[in-house]
């Protein structure tokens, strides 16, 4: 990608998350803030927009220690998940998005578990991307994020393996990467998934695995932005 292109991209993540503050917040929320650099983005606006008194008696939920404390550095009351009955809203991001199905993949950030806990706590879950996330189907541009309890990981590997996919250990300086919850993450490339909804229990049910990143059936809302527009795609009847 271009600077250029990098550019456009993140004018249009700053777009989505404008429109998610401007949409879905109101004063005395309690609001679910997802992990990600877009979600980021919806952070920072929030709070921008809250340190000069747009909204008053927010209460967040953070689902990364590194969602905390940028949400911190800009006054924003983070507290802990059991600390609230409920969300009013989330915000957050996705890796790809199927418009058609609402399915999405998410856990690049490596917050899936987290992600996964606070949207369901949550009476809407809205997720804000720019439009490069959309896919035809889900696996398409990236692998599913697995994520594995450390102990035994290689077998859960080849557990995993035997689903069709090829499941390569997240690695960060020279380690493996490591979740906020100290797992270890799996990202298992399959081929396009024709079935999501048919693999998220498989992979669900492997022993070892924590979590995945097939979201399907979460998103309530989402907002894309493309060049010199954001849209609301509507969730399909079920």
């Amino acid at each position: 990608m271009s600077e250029t292109q990098a550019a456009d991209q993140r004018q249009q993540k700053i777009a989505a998350a404008a429109y998610a503050v401007d949409t879905f917040i109101q004063s005395g929320m309690h609001i679910g803030l997802g992990s990600g650099s877009t979600s980021e983005l919806f952070v920072e606006e929030l709070g921008r927009r809250a340190s000069r008194g747009d909204f008053q008696n927010l209460l967040t939920v953070s689902t990364s220690e590194k969602v905390t404390a940028l949400a911190q550095t800009f006054g924003l009351t983070v507290v802990p998940l059991d600390d609230v009955t409920f969300l009013d809203v989330t915000i957050d991001g996705a890796d790809e998005i199927d418009p058609v199905t609402f399915g999405l993949t998410k856990g690049r950030g490596g917050a899936l578990l987290r992600e996964k806990m606070v949207a369901a706590a949550s009476k809407l879950e809205v997720i804000i991307a720019d439009y490069s996330k959309l896919v035809t189907r889900l696996g398409e541009k990236w692998p599913i994020p697995v994520e594995i309890v450390p102990f035994g990981w290689h077998h859960t590997a080849g557990r995993l393996r035997s689903l069709g996919c090829d499941p390569i250990l997240r690695i960060h300086n020279e380690k493996p990467y490591m979740t906020d919850g100290g797992n270890y993450v799996l990202d298992c490339r399959f081929s396009p998934l024709e079935d999501p909804l048919g693999m998220a229990p498989l992979i669900k049910n492997t022993v070892g695995v924590v979590e995945h990143g097939l979201f399907i059936g979460v998103a309530g809302r989402i907002v894309i932005a493309a060049p010199g527009q954001v849209y609301e795609v509507q969730r399909p009847a079920l």
